[in-house]
C-alpha cells in the first residue's frame, strides 16, 4: 500500500547539478521526517541528509555540506534532494526514506531509525 519512489538521478559530469524526487502514496508525507541515503558501489547504505516534519531543520553528512539540500512538498507528497556541485565521489543510488516518529529534537542517521523506503535510483557522476 506505502509506496515511495526515486526518481530524476542519472548520469552527470564533475560539476553539474540534479534533482532527485521522492514520491510517495498511501501516506500524507506531512506525518513524517525524511532522510536520504547512498549506497556506493560495493559499500553499505551511508547518511546523506535530513529533514525534520515541519521542514525547518536540516543535517548532512559533512560531504554534502554546503552542496546538497532537502525540501518536501507536502500538498505533492514528494521530498527533494537538490545536488549541486556534483562529484564522483557522489555516484551511488540514492534512497529515500521516512520516520514516522523521529526523536524530539534529533536527527535519525542510521537506516534503522527509519520505517518506510524508496527502491533507489542511480547518480553516476563522472570527472
Amino acid at each position: 500500500q506505502v509506496q515511495l519512489v526515486e526518481s530524476g538521478g542519472g548520469l552527470a559530469q564533475a560539476g553539474d547539478s540534479l534533482r532527485l524526487s521522492c514520491k510517495a502514496s498511501g501516506l500524507s508525507l506531512s506525518n513524517f521526517a525524511i532522510g536520504w541515503f547512498r549506497q556506493a558501489p560495493g559499500n553499505e547504505r551511508t547518511f546523506v541528509g535530513y529533514l525534520n516534519r515541519s521542514g525547518r531543520r536540516t543535517a548532512y553528512e559533512d560531504s554534502a555540506n554546503g552542496r546538497f539540500s532537502i525540501s518536501r512538498d507536502n500538498a505533492e507528497n514528494t521530498a527533494y534532494l537538490q545536488m549541486n556541485s556534483l562529484k564522483p565521489e557522489d555516484t551511488g543510488i540514492y534512497f529515500c526514506a521516512l520516520d514516522r516518529q523521529p526523536l524530539l529534537g534529533a536527527v535519525a542517521r542510521t537506516q534503522g531509525e527509519y520505517d518506510y523506503w524508496g527502491r533507489g535510483t542511480q547518480v553516476t557522476v563522472s570527472s
